[in-house]
C-alpha cells in the first residue's frame, strides 16, 4: 500500500468512525540548546504519543496537575505551535500535514479560548474590533453586517452591544472571558479548545462562564475540548474525560464511569481532592509523595511510578499501553484492577 493510498485510508477510518477529531501518536518535543553551536542536548517531552478521538457534539474534558502537558497538547491539536510527531485528523483530513494556505480555511472550524482573560486581549483595541479580527481576516463580514455579527456575538454571551465601543480594561474578569469566548465564536467553528477557560476566575464567576459555555454547546452544536485541573468543573460539563500525566494519558472513560469507577491510581488520587460540599462526609485523601518529574528526564517504564503507590518492579521497565477495561474505559497500568 502507498503512502498516499494508507492516508486515505485513515481518513475514510476516521470519518466512517463518526469521529470530528482523531488524534494519533501525537508527539510535542521542546529542544534545549546548549554549547558554542547551539546544538539539541536535550529535549522537554511535552506530549508523548497520545492518542483520543472526539466525536461532534461531545464534551471531552483534558484533567491533569500543571506540568502533565494538557495546554501543549491542545495547543498542537489547533497547530498554534507545531508537534513534533503525529496525526492530527479534523473531519478525515490530517491538519498536521496541511500547509499555511490550507491551514487558513481550517482555522474558521477550530478556535481556542485561552486561559488568561487579561492577557488574551489586546488592551489598544477595542472590543468591537477583537471580536470583528476574525470576520475581517476570513471575509465573513465588512461594515454594517460585521457590527451587527459583533452586536449579536456580545448578546449571545451575556454581554451588551454597547460594549463594543469600550476596551478590555474596562471589564471585570468574567467579563473579559465572555469577550474571549465571543471572539472564538466570531467564525462560527465546529470546535473550540477551551484552555483552562474558569481556572483565572473567582469561584462566583466561574459557574456562570461553564453555565455559558453549555448553553452555546446546547444552541451551536459545539464540539469541545475543556483542558481543566478542576475535576469538580470537568464532571458538571464533559462527556468523556481524558487523564494525562507528564504527558501520556492514564485513563479515558465515559464522565460518570471515571468519577464513579476510577481504575488508575493516579485518577483515584486526583478525585480523593476533590472537595466535597456536605462537611459529614468523610474521604480518605490519598496523597501522592513528592513533584512530578522533570518531562526532559521523564521515568523509565511507567512515568507514573516514581509517585505511584501500588508500584511495582515491573513498572521500571514497562510502559503500558492503554487497554480496555470495561465499555469505553481504556487504563494505562500493569496492575489489573
Amino acid at each position: 500500500m502507498t503512502m498516499a493510498t494508507e492516508s486515505t485510508a485513515k481518513q475514510d477510518k476516521a470519518v466512517a468512525n463518526g469521529n470530528l477529531l482523531e488524534i494519533k501518536n501525537l508527539r510535542k518535543y521542546f529542544p534545549i540548546r546548549g554549547g558554542i553551536f547551539s546544538r539539541v542536548v536535550a529535549n522537554v517531552k511535552a506530549v508523548q504519543d497520545i492518542s483520543f478521538d472526539i466525536k461532534p457534539g461531545e464534551v471531552v474534558g483534558l484533567v491533569g496537575e500543571s506540568g502533565s502537558g494538557k495546554t501543549t497538547a491542545g495547543r498542537a491539536i489547533l497547530r498554534l505551535i507545531e508537534p513534533t510527531a503525529g496525526e492530527i485528523y479534523f473531519d478525515g483530513v490530517d491538519v498536521a500535514k496541511l500547509k499555511k494556505p490550507q491551514l487558513r480555511e481550517y482555522r474558521k472550524k477550530m478556535q481556542i479560548i485561552f486561559q488568561d482573560p487579561f492577557a488574551s486581549l489586546n488592551p489598544r483595541m477595542t472590543v468591537g474590533d477583537i471580536i470583528g479580527e476574525a470576520l475581517q481576516i476570513h471575509n465573513l463580514a465588512k461594515g454594517k453586517a460585521r457590527e451587527e455579527r459583533v452586536a449579536d456575538l456580545l448578546e449571545r454571551t451575556g454581554l451588551s452591544p454597547t460594549h463594543m465601543r469600550r476596551y478590555p480594561h474596562e471589564f471585570s474578569g468574567g467579563q473579559r472571558q465572555r469577550i474571549g469566548i465571543a471572539r472564538a465564536l466570531a467564525v462560527d467553528p465546529q470546535f473550540i479548545v477551551a484552555d483552562e477557560p474558569v481556572s483565572a476566575l473567582d469561584v462566583s464567576i466561574q459557574a456562570q462562564v461553564v453555565n455559558l459555555l453549555q448553553d452555546l454547546k446546547e444552541e451551536l452544536g459545539l464540539t469541545l475540548l475543556f483542558i481543566a485541573h478542576d475535576l469538580g468543573v470537568v464532571e458538571y460539563i464533559s462527556d468523556r474525560v481524558v487523564v494525562m500525566y507528564l504527558g501520556k494519558i492514564m485513563e479515558i472513560a465515559p464522565s460518570k464511569e471515571l468519577y464513579s469507577n476510577p481504575v488508575h491510581p493516579y485518577t483515584e488520587a486526583l478525585l480523593t481532592a476533590v472537595p466535597i460540599p456536605d462537611p459529614t462526609i468523610k474521604r480518605e485523601r490519598i496523597l501522592l509523595q513528592g513533584d512530578i518529574p522533570s518531562p526532559i528526564n521523564p521515568p523509565s517504564g511507567c512515568v507514573f511510578r516514581t509517585r505511584c503507590p501500588i508500584a511495582i518492579e515491573d513498572c521500571k521497565h514497562i510502559d503500558p499501553p492503554l487497554e480496555e477495561v470495561g465499555p469505553g474505559h481504556f487504563k494505562a497500568c500493569i496492575r489489573r484492577p
